[in-house]
């Protein structure tokens, strides 16, 4: 019997909530995923203030994250019935809630301290709702001494494997990370990780350079009109994170806010203009990306597809396609999740409800080749709803 699933995202840009209302059903060699209906909820510059300033480990207190906790809870439960209002479900259809969260810490460089921290306290989104609620995804693969990250290349594999192409998954949300597919790969052949700053570093610097005037570069435009500077350029790739080996995550801490602060000092010492610097950090965007392809795949890559907010900038694009042929194979094709007729913007929600699924199913839903865990476990802390013991007979 198929189950209809809300996922639930927000991601380390902090654009917003991200809901899919997605239906999962069984099939003899694995599972059927359809997209139902999809939202952004975005949120208002005084909340992504608060987010921000909770991930701030030099500004946050404990009160602020215990309240913004719950907080972030009351917007997941909005976006949960934003997203059934124009539908023909009601949230009495919906047989499970799988969110994610909001991360706002993420720590993997200290092994005796390795740590993560997702909030938006599944227990209120229960509460609200009356559904069954997965959250706190990551913690049960740092327990299994992984990174807690990525996660979605488990979703790749079922969703996306080629039998005849070798596929490489590219995110590029706030952080970038990658799956890499073999033709007709089998889950102990998945690689991947993150592979550098995303689109967090690019969102910082054109917010601090335009005095929050802009929140991003729209389409790459600021990009497009300025020129790289290749030693601000070779100075980034310096960054310790790119020259890590796989299975490696990033966050915050490596690419924030204080990180683009020193870049643009070093720019502005130059002489940059700003078009030059925003040019000149999406550069490194893409380089860390294709870098991380040639250091850990080689040349067996057949087509690259990009996903999350990057897609939408043209010039990171065009940059990733022009690179990776020129560095890599002039055969590679690079599209975008459009081009196969999917949504970038829905990709990690429609992951997540594909997880709790899975969760709620009592089947392994890591991939420790990715996150460096020592085996495969089931991710999630699950918060029983009202009809939970339905649920053992899933």
């Amino acid at each position: 019997m198929s189950k209809n699933i809300i996922g639930l995202m927000s991601g380390t840009s902090v654009d917003g909530i991200d809901a899919a209302l997605v239906n999962i059903d069984e099939l003899d060699d694995g599972i059927s995923v359809k997209i139902i209906d999809f939202i952004s909820l975005p949120y208002q510059k005084s909340f992504k203030e608060k987010i921000f300033k909770a991930a701030d480990t030099e500004k946050s207190r404990v009160q602020d994250i215990a309240e913004l906790n719950i907080e972030l809870a009351d917007k997941f439960v909005e976006a949960v019935f934003e997203l059934l209002k124009d539908s023909s479900f009601s949230i009495r259809d919906i047989d499970l809630i799988a969110s994610h969260g909001q991360t706002i810490y993420h720590n993997v460089e200290d092994q005796d301290k390795i740590s993560t921290l997702q909030i938006g306290a599944g227990a209120f989104i229960t509460q609200k709702t009356s559904v069954t609620t997965v959250c706190n995804f990551r913690m049960r693969d740092l327990a299994a001494g992984g990174e807690g990250a990525p996660l979605i290349p488990y979703v790749d594999h079922l969703l996306y494997t080629s039998q005849a192409k070798n596929r490489v998954l590219q995110n590029i949300g706030g952080i970038a990370n990658f799956t890499y597919l073999p033709a007709g790969a089998d889950f102990d052949e998945v690689r991947g990780s993150d592979n550098g700053p995303g689109n967090m570093l690019i969102d910082y610097a054109v917010k601090i350079l335009t005095d929050n005037q802009f929140e991003y570069d729209k389409d790459g435009q600021m990009a497009a009109q300025g020129k790289i500077d290749k030693e601000l350029l070779d100075h980034m790739m310096k960054h310790p994170f790119i020259k890590k080996d796989i299975p490696k995550s990033s966050g915050r801490k490596d690419f924030g806010k204080s990180y683009a602060l020193k870049i643009i000092e070093l720019a502005q010492a130059k002489k940059l203009k700003t078009n030059d610097i925003i040019a000149s950090i999406t550069a490194f965007t893409v380089e860390a990306i294709v870098d991380s392809y040639q250091r850990f795949l080689g040349s067996q890559i057949d087509e690259i597809i990009i996903s999350g907010g990057g897609s939408c900038n043209k010039f990171l694009v065009a940059k990733i396609r022009k690179l990776s042929q020129q560095n890599i194979s002039a055969e590679i094709q690079v599209l975008t999740l459009e081009d196969i007729a999917q949504s970038s913007e829905a990709k990690e929600a429609v992951a997540f409800a594909v997880l709790g699924y899975q969760t709620l199913k009592g089947r392994t839903n890591n991939v420790p080749a990715v996150t460096g865990a020592r085996e495969a476990v089931v991710l999630g802390d699950i918060v029983p709803g009202n009809d939970f013991f339905d649920y053992l007979n899933w």
